[in-house]
């Protein structure tokens, strides 16, 4: 589950019920099935992620541009004692049943259970009507799963970089946009992470987002003394 799917947004109360039926109905014809696959992939370049949204901020990243700092971040850990390249597929890929469902926000009132089965399902089309279950498909699967299940040393420390991911992206929105409602992002993210390394990347990211508020306040506050 991603991260920001736990942080409370600036959201109306209500809003129209979305219906998640399939994208594709698969051919048989394998060629165009995955080709039809590589297209839905588009999805995620262009959909943004809710949370941004729900709060208004200006060009909001996308649910692909948060996967691949996701992925990076998994390439610069020192832990030698992770899979570094099964990192980097999994955070590629620990979000791909958004191409179909979207980014399912709290105020849609889908229970967990419900949204799991429907990403569950998004998968399923892909992997088994788009892909036709093949080699690649089942390692697709088997990233997804293994992310959800969150049971290996390598899913949880994706989740970390998922929860990092957030917060970092969330800081850079307050610093160019001057964005005053995201301190719940910090919030579900930051205290929640368990890799050591990541922690001291949050710590670092808290310590920058301490200076920089100083520094406002201090600008703030010269401003009003003239």
């Amino acid at each position: 589950m991603n991260a920001m799917n736990n942080t409370p947004a600036c959201a109306p109360e209500t809003a129209p019920k979305r219906t998640f039926p399939p994208l594709y109905v698969p051919t048989g014809d394998a060629s165009a099935d995955r080709l039809a696959f590589f297209h839905i992939l588009e999805r995620l370049k262009t959909q943004k992620r809710t949370g941004w949204v729900d709060n208004k901020v200006p060009g909001p990243e996308s649910i692909s541009d948060h996967m691949y700092r996701m992925a990076v971040l998994a390439m610069c850990t020192s832990d030698t004692r992770l899979d570094i390249s099964k990192c980097v597929m999994m955070a590629l890929i620990h979000d791909l049943a958004e191409a179909q469902v979207g980014d399912i926000a709290p105020r849609e009132g889908i229970p967990k259970s419900e949204k799991r089965r429907l990403e569950a399902e998004a998968m399923h089309n892909f992997v088994h009507g788009m892909l036709h279950n093949s080699p690649a498909a089942q390692r697709i699967e088997a990233l997804w799963k293994e992310y959800e299940d969150g049971e290996t040393e390598e899913a949880r420390f994706v989740k970390d970089l998922d929860r990092f991911e957030m917060a970092s992206q969330a800081l850079e929105y307050e610093r160019n946009h001057g964005m005053k409602t995201l301190q719940p992002f910090f919030d579900s993210s930051l205290p929640f992470i368990r890799h050591p390394e990541v922690q001291e990347w949050g710590r670092d990211l808290a310590a920058e987002r301490e200076r920089m508020q100083s520094v406002a306040s201090s600008s703030s506050d010269d401003a009003v003394a003239k």
